[in-house]
C-alpha cells in the first residue's frame, strides 16, 4: 500500500509540475488581453493583487509565524529586497516584450537560463564545471554570437531575463522561505511603490482600471491569481518529484511560449535565429543528458556503498551471536517442551 501511495504521490507532483510550466508557458496568451493597459501599470496591477491573493492564502493555511521571524533577521529582509528588485526587473520586461511582439526572443531567455545559472556558479560561487557543462556553456556563448548577427543587436531582452531571474534563484535559495511566504514578502516590498504609481496615474487621468469596464478590471484584477497559481503547483510538485524530473518539466514552458511566438503571433525566424536556437537547444541536450548521467552515477554509488556497509556489518552480527551461543548454559540450550 506504501509503494501504491508513492507512486500515486509522485504521478500528483508531475501533474502539478506539468501544470506550474504549463501556465508559465501559455501565460503571453494572457498579457494582450490587458491592452491598452501599458506595461508599468500592468507590472504594478500583478504586484498588488498577487500581495492580496497570496495574504489571503496565507490566511486560509494560518501560516505567520515566518513574519515574526523574518523580521528579526535584517539580512534576510535585504535579500528580499534584492530578490524583489531583480523580479520586478524580468515581470515588467517580459509583460513589455509579450505585448510588443518578442514571444520568441522573451522565450530565449528561460531556455539560455540555466546556462546562465551554471556560468554564475562559476564566477560568483567558484563551482567547478564537468567537461560536459563547459561544452554546454561554450555552445550557448555561441548560439548568443548567432543570434547577435542574426537580430543585428545583442538579444539583450534575452539575456536580461536570463541573468535576472538567474540571479533571483541565487537569492531565493540563500533566503530558504517557502514559495508562498516568499512571494508574500517579495510582494509586500513592492506593494507601496506599485500603489503609488496607480495612484499617481489615477491623478493625471491615465489609468486604465475601471475605465475600460468591469471585464478588463477583472483581468487586472486576475493578474494577482496568474502570478500566485502556477508557483502554488509547483510548490506542491517540488515535495513530490525528484529534482532531476523537476530540471526537465523546466524546458515546458520556453517551448510554450517559441511555439506561441511562432505559430500563434507569427514572429519571424529568418535561417540565422533557426541556427541560434539550434546552437542553445544543442547545448541543453548536453547539459540534460551529462546532469542524468551524473545522477545515475551518483544514485549507483550510493547503493554500492550501503551494500558494501551492510556486508561489513554481518559478520561483526555473526560473532555476537556466536557469542550469545557461547554463554548460554546447557538448560538455556536445551530444547524446551
Amino acid at each position: 500500500m506504501a509503494a501504491k501511495s508513492g507512486g500515486g504521490d509522485q504521478r500528483a507532483g508531475l501533474l502539478y509540475g506539468i501544470g506550474a510550466y504549463g501556465m508559465w508557458g501559455l501565460v503571453p496568451l494572457f498579457w494582450p488581453l490587458l491592452k491598452p493597459s501599458g506595461a508599468i501599470e500592468i507590472l504594478a496591477h500583478r504586484m498588488v493583487w498577487s500581495l492580496a491573493v497570496v495574504g489571503i492564502a496565507l490566511l486560509a493555511l494560518r501560516r505567520w509565524g515566518w513574519v515574526r521571524e523574518l523580521l528579526r533577521q535584517p539580512r534576510k529582509l535585504g535579500l528580499i529586497a534584492i530578490a524583489a528588485s531583480v523580479i520586478t526587473v524580468n515581470w515588467g520586461l517580459y509583460i513589455w516584450s509579450v505585448n510588443t511582439g518578442h514571444v520568441v526572443e522573451a522565450s530565449l531567455g528561460y531556455f539560455i537560463n540555466p546556462l546562465v545559472t551554471i556560468a554564475m556558479g562559476v564566477l560568483l560561487l567558484k563551482e567547478r564545471l564537468r567537461p560536459a557543462q563547459w561544452v554546454a556553456v561554450g555552445t550557448g556563448f555561441a548560439a548568443v554570437v548567432v543570434l547577435t548577427f542574426g537580430y543585428g543587436r545583442p538579444p539583450w531582452i534575452s539575456l536580461t531575463l536570463a541573468f535576472t531571474f538567474a540571479v533571483y534563484g541565487l537569492v531565493k535559495k540563500k533566503v530558504n522561505l517557502g514559495g508562498v511566504e516568499s512571494l508574500a514578502a517579495e510582494t509586500a516590498i513592492q506593494f507601496l511603490p506599485a500603489m503609488a504609481y496607480l495612484v499617481w496615474l489615477g491623478s493625471r487621468g491615465s489609468l486604465t482600471f475601471g475605465a475600460e469596464g468591469a471585464g478588463h478590471a477583472a483581468l487586472l484584477a486576475a493578474t494577482g491569481v496568474v502570478t500566485a497559481a502556477p508557483l502554488v503547483c509547483f510548490g506542491a510538485a517540488a515535495i513530490r518529484v525528484p529534482l532531476s524530473t523537476l530540471g526537465l518539466l523546466q524546458y515546458l514552458a520556453p517551448v510554450f511560449q517559441f511555439l506561441l511566438g511562432v505559430a500563434y503571433f507569427h514572429e519571424a525566424m529568418p535561417p540565422e535565429r533557426w541556427a541560434g536556437f539550434s546552437l542553445v537547444w544543442l547545448a541543453l541536450t548536453i547539459l540534460t543528458w551529462d546532469a542524468l548521467r551524473t545522477s545515475r552515477r551518483t544514485r549507483a554509488e550510493a547503493l554500492r556503498l550501503a551494500k558494501a556497509a551492510a556486508a561489513a556489518r554481518v559478520p561483526e552480527n555473526r560473532i555476537t551471536q556466536d557469542r550469545i551461543t557461547e554463554e548460554r548454559t546447557p538448560e538455556d540450550r536445551a530444547p524446551r517442551l
